[in-house]
């Protein structure tokens, strides 16, 4: 029976359904299901020309239709091997009867129906299927949401590179900056994440029930089972693992799920950035007719996006970390707790892809405010104790710091308290100058170089 998203269990599949279109046919059941049929039919095929004298190689019509089933895999097949799993209480199992299902009425296939699923374990099926499930969910979805968080944080980063700003150290005033080099900071960040993400290489193995080729060898002691296996595992993409027990190892996953983590940290502290910026008033929301900001205070444009997306973002995260604790911890040579484990990776990618796509919308409704902007700057002429000192310093005037000290610390500065200082200073001219034509809008170092080098 088909539920209404109204009542899912969990938002993934109820409130926030149509945002996760794209992932749930990579890691939803069905998507495991599907990547198990693509890994034993490359098997059955690869057996067939193998040279076995039990098997001879394929008929191009067979491979065909064969390839066919992968591609064409959908909902109705994925019911019909629930279906079949009701009897035999094991999912793997159930996908090898539907493939031998397959084969009625096709003569060459129905003779070589044996070698569906020949000497194979279930987790060779299952741990090749995550892998493949994870390589396509990874670069076709999640990267691609990743890369548009760095387009748009590109874009900031140029527009915004000379907007100055007003930074805080500790929630207080401190020597500007400008808009854009603080997206530049995030966003060289998030590259250097994402490439950790997509650096990671996908593991496979296909090596038996405690990998060791045990029933392959027992059947042809003269096949080289393992460079078989890895010519299947390498053909789809996947990378060859040679050690492993039962399962593989799982050391990937753990490295994908911490790499995928870190980076959502990084959007964490940007969420929260942005929230505060947006209290300060540095950015203004594009309105959305019709919206509410409070069911009670009708002046408010809440950051709600950014909240979202920090939810989220902490929701993947311990999903994230929890699997890569665990996943590669097995007892002796299997146990299943990974199993169970495992069918939660689309739950901790869902709330992932769901705060990426939250803070796109958040950051696609962004407006500069130079008004807000331009008064933080304004009043807080105390940052430019900073380069006055370091000034004095270089001359050699004695005390410099601790002159600027008395004069700012703790106390509401005017230009006109500092330059007074500046003029009564034993420094050149020049200098003099220098200094008096100094304003907190135009005291950021190398911020726009920075910004525009993004």
């Amino acid at each position: 029976m088909s539920l209404p998203p109204i009542s899912a269990l969990s938002p993934l599949d109820g409130r926030y359904a149509a945002k996760l279109a794209p992932l749930r046919p990579l890691m939803s059941e069905q998507g495991f299901m599907h990547r198990r049929v693509q890994v034993e039919v490359a098997w059955f095929i690869a057996l067939g020309d193998a040279g076995l004298a039990e098997f001879k190689p394929l008929s191009a019509e067979s491979r065909a239709y064969l390839n066919g089933l992968v591609a064409q895999f959908g909902e109705a097949d994925a019911l019909a091997i629930k279906e079949i799993e009701k009897t035999t209480n094991h999912d793997v199992k159930a996908v090898e009867y539907w493939i031998k299902g397959k084969f009625e009425g096709r003569t060459e296939l129905q003779a070589a129906s044996e070698f569906v699923h020949f000497a194979c374990t279930s987790e060779d099926i299952n741990n090749t299927s995550h892998a493949l499930q994870l390589k396509t969910a990874r670069d076709t979805v999640l990267l691609p949401a990743l890369d548009a968080i760095v387009d748009k944080l590109r874009e900031m980063a140029t527009a915004h590179a000379d907007v100055p700003m007003l930074s805080r150290t500790h929630g207080q005033t401190a020597s500007p900056t400008t808009v854009g080099k603080e997206v530049a900071n995030v966003l060289r960040r998030l590259q250097t994440a994402r490439a950790r993400i997509a650096g990671v290489a996908l593991l496979a193995k296909m090596n038996g029930a405690v990998g060791n080729y045990n029933a392959h060898l027992s059947a042809w002691p003269e096949v080289d089972w393992e460079g078989f296996s890895r010519g299947v595992v390498e053909g789809l993409g996947l990378t060859f693992q040679p050690y492993s027990i039962q399962i593989e190892p799982h050391d990937y996953m753990a490295e994908l799920f911490d790499a995928v983590a870190r980076a959502n940290t990084i959007l964490v502290d940007w969420s929260r950035d942005v929230w505060g910026y947006i209290s300060l008033g540095y950015f203004k929301q594009r309105l959305k007719a019709g919206e509410i900001g409070s069911s009670t205070m009708p002046h408010k444009v809440n950051p709600i996006d950014f909240e979202n997306a920090e939810g989220n973002l902490g929701l993947a995260n311990a999903l994230l970390r929890h699997l890569s604790d665990k996943l590669p911890v097995s007892r002796w040579q299997r146990d299943l707790t990974d199993s169970t484990v495992l069918r939660n990776m689309g739950v901790a990618l869902g709330y992932a892809l769901l705060a990426y796509t939250s803070l796109m919308t958040g950051l696609n409704k962004l407006e500069l405010n130079r008004e807000a902007l331009d008064a933080d700057l304004d009043a807080a002429w105390e940052v430019l104790a900073e380069p006055i000192q370091t000034v004095m310093r270089r001359y050699g005037v004695p005390g410099a710091y601790e002159k600027l000290k008395e004069v700012t610390r703790g106390k509401t500065v005017a230009a006109a308290d500092l330059h007074g200082l500046i003029r009564s200073l034993q420094i050149p001219e020049a200098e003099k100058q220098r200094l008096l034509a100094l304003t907190p809008a135009t005291y950021v170092g190398k911020a726009v170089e920075l910004a525009r080098r993004t």
